[in-house]
């Protein structure tokens, strides 16, 4: 499938793009490249073929999960101006 000039333009009044001749020129032989590919794309034989969910078929390294500090939460709550309910208390900014 490819793209000529006024196609080109319509798309661009459509998304509302100010294009001049030149322009549109250059973006139809682009879009028509990008098309051409989706399109070889479509054309390759995927019948019993497993979709993979990463190309490189690798596993993530995951550290543990565990906890590495201890709770200091009333440390902190104990130096905050405002706490209410182990919450924060912070100034209404939206009316």
């Amino acid at each position: 499938m490819s793209l000529n000039r006024d196609q080109v333009h319509r798309i661009a009044d459509l998304a509302r793009l100010a294009m001049d001749d030149r322009e549109a020129e250059e973006f139809a032989a682009g879009l028509s490249d990008i098309f051409d590919f989706v399109e070889a794309l479509n054309a390759a034989e995927i019948d019993g073929i497993e979709p993979m969910a990463h190309p490189l078929d690798a596993e993530q390294r995951l550290r543990p999960d565990a906890v590495t500090e201890t709770d200091q939460r009333d440390e902190f709550q104990a130096i905050a101006p405002a706490v209410e309910g182990g919450l924060y208390l912070v100034p209404r900014v939206i009316e």
